[in-house]
């Protein structure tokens, strides 16, 4: 008898080493405008970020994660559709009246519907501007469950606005007029909804994709905190301050995960939507020294300054503490890495632009391509590309490509174009067979649109 059952174990035991592991829990952690220079792991003196360093030292930094291109509304898409800035149908801020953004179409695939595919609980908590709730872009249209805090971006310049949504429901916040400072302020109940669906759903699998406002303008906060004797002014005591919030809030969700014993089975990710929101000659650029990295540029541009931003991942057990990489990746690559996570797959004919992270995050190199690319419709159209260490930035349609080696010359300090030609002409046979022609977003300029269908109410915002 004793013999019959060995034999009977020995043979399921294969059955039972192929079990798949239990799917892990994904949150992304989306800071509106945090740059490299905010965070003490990355060089910040000023600001204190104890959480974030937290992060780092507990899982990996990353030095090259590239947001999707440098303003609010196309990084999101880009974030939550796996496309680049090529072929996102939004790459530039386009504000809708009376409130909202440009929708994300029908056709549009987000992270939040393939992980809800492979029986994900969904919330997207914070601030969306991708769609309002009356339009295809809804997030409650997009793969998420529930949605809590601010639709459109313009409504989120407010820390105390008058109004936020749950769902598609407007939520009245009394004391308040949307103008300054009030009685409510918006991310303590933002945080609140976010650690509530932790603990609601922690028996899992979950996707919490958490889109927090701060530190993004208006620099609003009902307490500067450790700031209020700085010899600074109050917009920059404001600004400190809500970094150290976010860090608070940040440090809040990850004692609930190790409360609830769920560490080890969860992702956390944290980025920036693009990089440093300050010319580094400004009066805050100078201050707390964002341009520390050695970087050039800032938001709504496309050099490095303006496109990595502070990143980092940890998942105890699986991401490697305490490391360190200058490999890149791209905010395009979230949706595969989601998806071969929860092993889900992608609708028919949905073709992502990213590459899955997986094995890098787990110590492994950082998987090999072509090329990133990135275009930005803001005061005009711009372009560039990096492939190997070679960047190049097109600064307008009817200017000449520049050229920087990433390698020896971070700062894109030395345009080698007129000596490396033939690497320039590579570069422009990437800006062409990457952009993909939409008639909302020509190379050329959008100086006036006359377009059918939802894009005729947008005007171009330059505001965010």
């Amino acid at each position: 008898m004793l013999r019959l059952l060995l034999c009977v174990l020995a043979l399921a035991a294969p059955a039972f080493a192929a079990a798949p592991a239990a799917k892990p829990n994904v949150i992304f952690i989306l800071s509106d405008d945090l740059a490299q220079g905010d965070v003490g792991a990355y060089g910040q003196k000023l600001i204190k970020t104890p959480n974030l360093d937290r992060l780092g030292r507990e899982g990996t930094r990353y030095l090259a994660a590239y947001c999707g291109t440098s303003v609010c509304a196309p990084s999101r898409t880009s974030l939550m559709t796996g496309l680049h800035s090529g072929h996102a149908p939004v790459r530039g801020n386009w504000e809708v009246q009376p409130e909202g953004q440009l929708p994300l179409p029908a056709d549009t695939v987000t992270v939040a519907q393939v992980l809800k595919s492979a029986g994900y609980a969904t919330a997207a908590v914070g601030k969306w501007g991708m769609g309002m709730f009356d339009t295809t872009g809804s997030p409650l249209k997009k793969g998420f469950d529930r949605f809590f805090g601010y639709n459109c971006q313009r409504h989120a310049h407010s820390y105390f606005p008058t109004f936020l949504y749950r769902d598609s429901t407007r939520v009245e916040l009394p004391g308040n007029d949307g103008v300054g400072v009030g009685k409510t302020y918006a991310q303590n109940l933002i945080q609140a909804e976010a650690l509530r669906f932790i603990r609601e759903q922690k028996d899992g699998p979950f996707f919490l994709y958490y889109a927090i406002t701060l530190p993004h303008g208006r620099h609003e906060i009902d307490d500067v905190g450790l700031y209020a004797d700085r010899p600074w002014t109050p917009q920059q005591k404001a600004y400190a301050a809500q970094v150290t919030r976010l860090d608070r809030d940040v440090g809040q969700l990850l004692d609930l995960l190790a409360e609830l014993k769920l560490e080890q089975n969860t992702l956390v990710m944290l980025a920036g939507d693009n990089g440093s929101s300050f010319d580094p000659a400004s009066d805050f650029g100078k201050l707390f020294e964002q341009a520390a990295n050695g970087l050039r540029g800032f938001k709504r541009g496309l050099y490095e300054g303006a496109l990595r931003q502070a990143a980092f991942a940890r998942w105890p057990g699986t991401v490697p503490a305490g490391r360190v990489t200058d490999e890149p990746w791209a905010f395009w690559d979230f949706l595969p890495t989601a998806a071969e996570l929860a092993g889900a797959k992608l609708p028919a004919g949905y073709r992502t632009d990213g590459l899955s992270l997986v094995s890098f995050l787990r110590g492994g190199p950082a998987p090999a391509r072509d090329y990133f690319y990135w275009e930005l419709h803001e005061q005009r159209p711009i372009q560039a590309a990096r492939f190997g260490n070679w960047k190049a930035v097109r600064p307008a349609h009817d200017k000449p490509t520049e050229l920087y080696d990433l390698a020896t010359d971070p700062a894109e300090a030395k345009n080698l174009a007129a000596a490396k030609p033939d690497v320039v002409a590579r570069a422009e046979a990437i800006f062409a067979a990457a952009h993909t022609p939409d008639p909302n977003w020509p190379l050329t300029g959008r100086a006036a649109h006359r377009k059918q269908g939802p894009a005729a109410k947008g005007k171009k915002a330059e505001t965010k």
